[in-house]
């Protein structure tokens, strides 16, 4: 039995069954510690999916928690127009660390998808113009809105309300499975090239904005090719085009930087964030655009949670938890140790197609032996990762449901990362 280093003998690493990495009902967990999940047993396991990006603190981030507490005592809530001094004050601080070019921004959503319309309308009012482009497997959102623009159906089965006129969705930059059948580098980036052709002949004529994700999370971590970003930035210009990064799940973060647009070298007009924004899970989200570009009035987008207390706090002491040490360089640094040991793993096992990621944001394509996707041992290796091994990950039903996310909180040390890829291999190693 291993004890965990500040946990007490209580917190072990035990035999116990966890279905698709989260735990039975009738087990549930009920503490987190660092970056593990505890059962009322005492049994620990590791958080290898960073509470669906909500933790990359971990779970109990002292300064963090210890901020919202202290909010919490003095006022849990208070409507959005009595806190607009604390907004801006927090807004102003996300300013400071945000692209240059990005002066301005609303901080009235506490969730991503509600962050992505304020983006949207922002983009659509500046434009006057009414079309969205976003790419095939793209995920920004459940709302009725942001799931008609998101690029997968399955959302929108029995829904046909939500299927939007102005959605035209291009292909992705997916270069493991090309859309165009072409291998890059010498493919002509035709998946920026055409997106020209949609514009032409399949939106409206009108198109105000195109969202994307730096890396395509739900959509299989699809990671672009170099000089991607580059060419779609020239596009977005020469058309009048606003470009939207969708920063929910890559930025705070995530690939080493607090924002992947800057890790991969473009410059979008506005950028969302939300989920890593509140650091221990607490909910809050953020949208930042260059200062011609603010033209909202406070009416047009807000909720009656809009920048409460807690989530202005949270977001507060997050991002000055990101900035103050050396959390950022050790995500940059071990995320390259991550990759070498996944891409180790994918030496021993044949049904691993490709590995791809930065930062703390990797993902396992998982395939037959002629290379098509695996969907039944993609899910049976997260069960069994979660049964046996007390690992928790999760899979993307985006695309073709065969990929493994490996996508750990911020907070992971070294060692941490070693524990996690070798839980995961003797998962591999079970599943056959």
């Amino acid at each position: 039995m291993k004890v965990l280093s500040g946990e007490g003998p209580d917190v072990r690493e035990g035999a116990s069954e966890v279905a698709s990495g989260g735990a039975r009902s009738s087990e549930e967990f009920v503490r987190g510690r660092g970056i593990r999940l505890i059962r009322e047993d005492g049994t620990a396991f590791l958080d290898a999916a960073s509470g669906t990006f909500n933790v990359p603190l971990g779970y109990d981030h002292p300064e963090v928690t210890n901020a919202v507490m202290e909010q919490l005592r003095r006022m849990a809530h208070a409507s959005s127009s009595l806190m607009a001094g604390q907004a801006k004050q927090v807004l102003s601080e996300l300013l400071a660390h945000a692209p240059a070019h990005l002066t301005a921004g609303w901080m009235r959503d506490i969730t991503g998808s509600t962050a992505n319309e304020c983006a949207v309308q922002v983009a659509q009012k500046a434009t006057g113009k009414t079309d969205i482009l976003s790419l095939f497997l793209s995920h920004h959102g459940q709302t009725q809105f942001t799931t008609a623009i998101s690029g997968n159906a399955f959302r929108r089965k029995g829904f046909p309300e939500s299927v939007s006129p102005h959605s035209v969705k291009v292909p992705a930059p997916y270069c493991y499975r090309c859309f165009y059948k072409a291998k890059y580098p010498g493919c002509g980036m035709l998946c920026v090239e055409r997106i020209s052709d949609f514009v032409e002949y399949a939106s409206s004529g009108s198109v105000a904005c195109m969202l994307v994700e730096p890396v395509l999370g739900n959509g299989g971590n699809v990671v672009p090719p170099p000089g991607y970003f580059q060419a779609l930035n020239k596009l977005c210009e020469e058309k009048g085009i606003l470009l939207i990064a969708d920063e929910v799940q890559t930025g705070m973060g995530r690939t080493g930087h607090l924002f992947a647009s800057e890790a991969l070298g473009f410059k979008p007009n506005i950028v969302t964030l939300a989920k890593g924004l509140g650091g221990i899970g607490i909910p809050v989200a953020a949208v930042l655009f260059e200062g011609a570009l603010d033209v909202m009035e406070s009416h047009e987008h807000s909720f009656t949670s809009g920048c409460n207390p807690l989530a202005l706090t949270a977001a507060s002491a997050t991002l000055k938890a990101m900035t103050s040490g050396h959390l950022l360089a050790n995500v940059r640094r071990n995320g390259i140790v991550l990759g070498e040991l996944l891409g180790q793993l994918a030496t021993r096992y044949p049904c691993i197609g490709d590995v791809r990621g930065l930062g703390y944001m990797w993902g396992l394509e998982i395939v037959r032996a002629d290379g098509s996707p695996d969907v039944e041992k993609t899910l049976a290796l997260i069960r069994v990762a979660g049964e046996r091994h007390q690992l928790v990950l999760r899979g993307s039903r985006y695309s073709f449901g065969n990929v493994v996310k490996v996508r750990p909180p911020l907070i992971a040390t070294q060692d941490d990362l070693e524990e996690i890829v070798a839980r995961l291999s003797r998962a591999l190693a079970d599943v056959g």
